[in-house]
């Protein structure tokens, strides 16, 4: 059974580029390229990204480090939501709360990020993190996040510099 599984899209993105929009954008996060995050699914409102195990990302068990299921899970999210942000507007996270439902004791993190309601400043969404191992998958965190729509502000360029 797969449970991570893409739901279906119900929303209509607002940028007619939002694909290549939100691809570029993961390619700059230099926080993913240094940990080895990979985007692998993308839909209107849904994103999915994977992380495969490094030593150099677990805390003292052996498991994967807190914060790093919550960075990934945290850009999950926020990519769900960047797809459907209209033309010419960058996507910064408000806040989220991450439940830690076991450990993240695995050879792979999938984070899946699904957008709940696209407002026009905020956009709320959900996601789901699973550890694999050994063929079974495990859900081992949960977030709610919210969004904010940064209107007239482009996504290449330094919004605090």
């Amino acid at each position: 059974m797969e449970v991570h599984a893409r739901r279906a899209t119900r929303f209509e993105p607002r940028d007619p580029a939002w694909e290549a929009k939100v691809r570029d954008s993961f390619a700059r996060q230099k926080v993913m390229a240094f940990i080895g995050g990979q985007l692998t699914g993308l839909a209107p409102g849904w994103c999915e990204i994977r992380l495969p195990y490094r030593e150099e990302l677990t805390q003292q068990h052996g498991f994967f480090q807190a914060g790093i299921i919550g960075a990934i899970v945290d850009n999950a999210g926020g990519y769900a939501g960047f797809t459907l942000m209209p033309p010419d507007t960058a996507v910064l996270t408000v806040e989220y709360k991450l439940n830690l439902l076991a450990p993240g004791d695995g050879d792979l993190l999938i984070a899946t990020g699904e957008v709940l309601k696209p407002g026009r400043n905020l956009v709320i969404t959900r996601g789901e993190v699973y550890v694999e191992k050994g063929g079974k998958t495990i859900h081992c965190a949960s977030m709610q996040q919210t969004l904010m729509t940064m209107h007239g502000k482009s996504d290449t360029e330094g919004l605090g510099k």
